[in-house]
């Protein structure tokens, strides 16, 4: 894994060398969490090949301000994230100046796809697509029914706002997407402890049928992860997030599902951005 620092002139050096130029990863964390619990998962990353990984500096008490007063808060310091992954990209000779891999862990792939739109969020635009090559979601709740508890909340107006704006795979093929969820725990209004907790959090976000079983990460349905037009891969056996215990999509088990593709959708949307160049 090389990280040497490199000349401002490699900005764009990235469109020679798309087959071995190495992403530099913008983490977007989620809903309460804070970046010292994503220090690990960093960690990982890098051992896989990032080149360089920057975790937003999104704190628990901005999201617990953005339930009071909105998103704008959490949003700048997402894009202020974005900015310093944009510097570091172009002064890393392995990412050669290439966009930004965006990995967002829960309400974190929210606010990647907002970052995104073009029409302003909470009066500021941001309309960061050309920054981003890939946008890689990790259990984010896209799909939220508004009669649900979470889709009366501030949250759940946020996730209906973003499918105005920025719907399913709003820019692909010059932004790469990919939905990662899990059918791990299996929600059941019958079921053993876990599973009766799991039934009523899925139900708090995408209600279905009295007595049905539904499949989810512990906290978000599968049927809710998984975005409109991306990539999809769904794994059996990751928890929701860190702390649990139990390995989650950022533990090493999860990243042997997922990462891989993440790259491989990087790097796609990357000779997609090449192509269009030529033939303009």
């Amino acid at each position: 894994m090389a990280t040497d620092s490199a000349p401002a002139s490699v900005e764009c050096a990235w469109r020679d060398q798309v087959d071995r130029v190495a992403p530099t990863v913008l983490v977007l964390g989620g809903f309460l969490m804070s970046p010292p619990m994503y220090r690990a998962f960093r960690g990982r990353l890098l051992r896989r090949g990032a080149a360089r990984v920057v975790v937003a500096r999104v704190w628990t008490p901005d999201w617990l301000l953005a339930g009071m007063f909105g998103l704008e808060r959490v949003l700048d310091r997402a894009e202020q994230g974005l900015r310093i992954s944009r510097e570091t990209s172009r002064s890393t000779r392995a990412s050669a100046g290439a966009p930004i891999l965006v990995i967002g862990h829960s309400a974190g792939g929210l606010i990647a796809r907002l970052l995104t739109a073009e029409q302003p969020v909470q009066g500021r635009r941001y309309a960061d697509a050309p920054s981003i090559g890939a946008i890689v979601t990790l259990g984010t709740p896209h799909a939220v029914a508004a009669d649900s508890q979470f889709g009366r909340r501030s949250g759940g107006s946020a996730v209906r706002f973003a499918d105005r704006v920025v719907p399913g795979a709003r820019y692909a093929p010059v932004v790469g997407y990919l939905s990662v969820a899990s059918r791990a725990i299996a929600g059941r209004s019958d079921g053993s402890g876990r599973e009766r907790t799991a039934d009523r959090l899925y139900r708090n976000i995408l209600p279905g049928p009295a007595g049905e079983t539904i499949e989810g990460d512990g906290l978000v349905p599968l049927r809710s992860a998984l975005l409109a037009g991306s990539r999809h891969i769904v794994l059996d056996d990751v928890d929701h997030g860190p702390g649990s215990g139990r390995p989650w999509y950022g533990a090493d088990r999860g990243l042997d599902g997922w990462w891989d593709e993440a790259v491989s959708t990087w790097r796609d949307a990357l000779r997609t951005r090449i192509d269009l160049r030529g033939s303009a």
